[in-house]
């Protein structure tokens, strides 16, 4: 939530913020703003809406044309989406303006100090507070190059929460400074010229070449200076410096009409791509980056799972893997809820993390009270030089590219295949699977990508289905073992796109209450394990099946090849290919996606930004 972007260079400073803007628009907001600094003069324009509000502002009362600017996309907290309440705030003087991301928690202390001071506020919001103290500790800054970051560093000691600051000063015309603490934060370095982002979206365009900002430190960018940065006392702070690896064009619809159904088509590469060069050349599993030893993992009595949203189905099915394949017991949470109930955790824990931009913040917050209980943690992301993978003992990347859309898809496929190579890493490395039996398996992981693609070309009649339940008030989904998960992952995805009461339920609790919602023509989407599934768990669901049919409703049935004991049952039958039952949910989960997808499409709903959601959630 909340796309920051800053730039500092030769170029006309509006247009590089607004295409940054474009490209963070996935994030979620609902209102948007700019300011440029030009000729002494800080300038700034903002509407509550979307970016094209802004723009017609813009084309209606133009701003001057200057080389450091700032802009945001804003996502609601204090105060609610109206312009006044619209990032940049300036100061009571006008010579300094703040963007923000995340929440000041200690704000309604420092805006009665303000306040008693005599300054009068112009917004509701939190980040107008830090305009003003910003714009007092320059004042009594002394003058001299750093000026703005030192008093940038004063403020962000006083300030409570999580945030991004970025911020400008009139009197310093090619510099930006920003603050980070809980909330992500990159810098671009480009020839001659440096950009500020809330990811590298916002500057993909200009350069490649990036810094990871570590937590409680200060940067400036100066177009004579270059990137300076420190931490909060001021001592100086070498950044690390990165590569990303997708260009622009790897952010753009790709001839789709919605970047979801774009990044649908590309689970398969998603999935190969993080399958590849896991196993070494002695045949063993490898991870990015590992800071545990063998013997750590040996002594792993617990893992527990933590993640949200999609990530937390994610979790969901790896407790069934990994269990399978080390036989140690796994716990799967909800990352907000993990550390409130004072979770039992030592040094023989794992912690499993789970987060597509790994700035998630109830997941950054469920690490950090698993680092201080002494567990090990292990974090699966997205995002390469994220503060999660940061912060945790060892990481592995999905690889699975940007991801733009707000409803995940192709990441939740991704975090499945690294949640299995986890499970395998740890057989591998408790000796519990020879490196024979782990290569057999990612030798079925490796199949997937084709299952997937083999899926996608047959969806057309899932997405004409689609078509006729838009109307639908309610659709439920059943399943089990593995296909619980996913059904309560094809019920997010319906209640995220296309604003439907769904709910996914374990196909066995259905008689302890469920049943009741059954009537006439409610729509059940059943997905059925393999025929081969464990304990016949296969033969119970088709009789789930049965018994719905019996109360009225409209079964759609997903179910593999050659299975034949739903056909007398289906309504409709969507054909997956076969697959080891572990590995289902990597195809029976994109009809899912796409049945979702054309729901809401057909409603004449915003697919790729869903109303009051966001793709990182980076507040409690």
């Amino acid at each position: 939530m909340c796309g920051i972007v800053g730039y500092v260079g030769p170029q006309d400073a509006l247009d590089v913020v607004l295409e940054g803007l474009r490209r963070l628009e996935y994030r979620g907001y609902d209102s948007a703003g700019v300011a440029v600094l030009a000729d002494g003069i800080l300038a700034t324009a903002k509407k509550a809406g979307k970016l094209a509000n802004l723009e017609k502002v813009l084309a209606e009362h133009s701003l001057p044309e200057g080389t450091t600017g700032i802009g945001h996309t804003r996502w609601a907290t204090h105060g609610g989406p109206t312009d006044r309440n619209a990032h940049p705030h300036l100061s009571a003087d006008g010579r300094v303006a703040v963007v923000h991301n995340g929440i000041i928690e200690n704000f309604a202390v420092l805006r009665a100090e303000c306040e008693a001071a005599g300054v009068e506020f112009t917004s509701e919001t939190d980040t107008e507070v830090a305009a003003h103290l910003l714009a007092a500790a320059y004042a009594e800054t002394p003058q001299g190059p750093g000026r703005l970051a030192e008093a940038m560093r004063r403020v962000s000691r006083r300030l409570e929460g999580a945030f991004t600051l970025v911020a400008s000063h009139a009197d310093e015309p090619d510099t930006l400074v920003a603050s980070r603490r809980n909330s992500p934060l990159v810098v671009g370095v480009g020839d001659g010229e440096y950009f500020l982002g809330s990811d590298v979206a916002a500057f993909i365009a200009h350069t490649r070449d990036a810094l990871e900002l570590g937590q409680d430190q200060v940067v400036e960018i100066d177009c004579e200076r270059g990137v300076t940065v420190t931490d909060l006392a001021g001592n100086r702070v070498e950044p690390t410096a990165y590569t990303v690896d997708w260009d622009a064009a790897a952010a753009e619809k790709g001839g789709h009409d919605w970047f979801m159904l774009k990044e649908i088509a590309e689970q398969p590469q998603a999935v190969a791509d993080t399958l590849l060069g896991r196993l070494g050349e002695d045949g063993g599993l490898v991870l990015d980056e590992v800071r545990l030893s063998d013997q750590d993992l040996r002594d792993i009595d617990k893992v527990f799972v933590v993640s949200c949203g999609t990530s937390y189905h994610a979790g969901l099915i790896a407790k069934y893997a990994i269990e399978h394949w080390t036989r140690i017991p796994v716990e799967v949470e909800v990352a907000s809820e993990f550390r409130y109930r004072d979770p039992v955790l030592d040094r023989s824990t794992l912690v499993v993390v789970i987060s597509q931009s790994g700035e998630t913040m109830d997941t950054l917050m469920a690490l950090r009270h698993a680092k201080d209980q002494k567990a090990r943690v292990l974090a699966i992301c997205n995002v390469n030089g994220s503060t999660i993978p940061r912060e945790s003992d060892a990481v592995l990347y999905t690889h699975a590219g940007p991801e733009v859309a707000v409803a995940s898809t192709k990441s939740f496929l991704a975090q499945i295949v690294a949640c299995y190579l986890v499970g395998l890493f740890l057989a591998q490395v408790r000796g519990i699977k020879y490196a024979d039996e782990v290569a057999a398996i990612v030798a079925d992981l490796r199949r997937l990508p084709d299952a997937v693609r083999e899926v996608l070309d047959r969806m057309e009649p899932v997405r004409e289905l689609g078509r006729s339940l838009a109307d639908a008030d309610t659709i439920l989904f059943l399943g089990r073992h593995v296909a619980f998960p996913v059904a309560l992952e094809g019920a997010l995805k319906l209640k995220e796109l296309a604003y439907i009461h769904a709910e996914g339920f374990a196909a066995g609790e259905l008689k302890h209450g469920p049943i009741a919602l059954i009537d006439q023509g409610t729509p059940v989407v059943v997905v059925v394990p393999s025929p081969r599934a464990r304990e016949s768990v296969h033969g119970k669901v088709v009789s789930n099946i049965q018994e719905v049919r019996a109360r009225g409703a409209r079964t759609i049935v997903i179910a593999e090849e050659g299975d034949e004991d739903v056909v007398p049952f289906a309504d409709h039958v969507v054909r997956v290919p076969r697959t080891p039952t572990l590995m289902a949910p990597i195809v029976t989960a994109v009809p899912l996606q796409v049945l979702a997808c054309a729901i809401a499409d057909t409603r004449g709903y915003d697919v790729d930004q869903p109303r009051n959601l966001a793709k990182s959630v980076t507040v409690e």
